[in-house]
């Protein structure tokens, strides 16, 4: 991605009741949004002159995710800005939304109050994950919106943010715009395609509470996130590198991070 200006993103400080105490804005290149470049690393198993051969079905699988992937955030599409309603309310159930640009967001780790200019970095598809998320893994997902789990840093990375970042950390591993996949984690991902529609939605909350665990595990601050997607990136190739044989996302070790 390229910088389009803007390297500032909002940081929420969180106590040790996980409350809200301040607002902190800190400068950054790392994340996606308001023109920010991404963090993550192209695949170890990458190399452009491999080309693996495709099943019509996967072939089909994987032309259906990329048009999604192809979509633009778009305020002025009324399916967006339902989903982005949704969204609000799957997060914060008991929160009334004043407004679709409101100091409200800022609550979720958007940069700012309006979050159209945050899906820039990953499209219209990371709304959808993280709707998914909300609506499949609740527990789950309000664990990590929250922060509710483990010892937190006073600098914690911004929950929305953060799922833009991997959407796109994931479109990239996955090598998921090109025609054929080029590494063995592509291919492996497209068996697990093949079997469910929804195994990009499914590996994004994998990955998530996988990015969250590394977190914790680190002992992690804002400045270190760099380093947790990477690490994070590193562990679910590895997975998926070791499980050749699987065919069913729902037999990944990491899926029991899931509740």
């Amino acid at each position: 991605m390229d910088g389009r200006g803007g390297s500032f993103v909002a940081v929420r400080r969180i106590t040790q009741d996980h409350s809200h105490t301040a607002e902190i804005v800190a400068g950054s290149g790392a994340w996606i949004g308001k023109g920010f470049s991404c963090v993550c690393v192209q695949g170890s198993d990458s190399d452009p002159r491999l080309s693996f051969d495709l099943t019509p079905s996967q072939e089909e699988c994987l032309q259906k995710l990329q048009r999604r992937i192809e979509v633009n955030y778009d305020n002025a599409d009324p399916d967006h800005r339902e989903a982005l309603k949704e969204l609000w309310n799957a997060s914060f159930p008991e929160e009334e939304l004043s407004d679709l640009v409101s100091d409200q967001w800022k609550e979720m780790g958007w940069q700012g109050k309006d979050p159209a200019t945050d899906f820039r970095g990953g499209g219209f598809i990371s709304l959808e994950n993280l709707l998914f998320f909300a609506k499949m893994f609740p527990k789950s997902y309000q664990d990590l919106l929250q922060k509710q789990e483990g010892n937190r840093a006073m600098w914690e990375y911004p929950f929305a943010v953060a799922g833009v970042n991997i959407t796109f950390m994931l479109i990239q591993m996955l090598d998921l715009e090109a025609v054929k996949p080029r590494t063995m984690t592509g291919v492996v991902f497209l068996k697990l395609l093949e079997e469910n529609d929804d195994a990009f939605d499914i590996l994004y909350c994998i990955t998530f509470k996988l990015m969250d665990q590394q977190w914790l595990a680190m002992n992690a601050s804002y400045m270190d996130f760099n380093t947790v997607m990477k690490s994070t990136q590193y562990e679910l190739e590895k997975q998926l590198l070791l499980l050749e044989d699987i065919t069913r996302i729902e037999d990944m070790p990491y899926f029991s991070l899931l509740q």
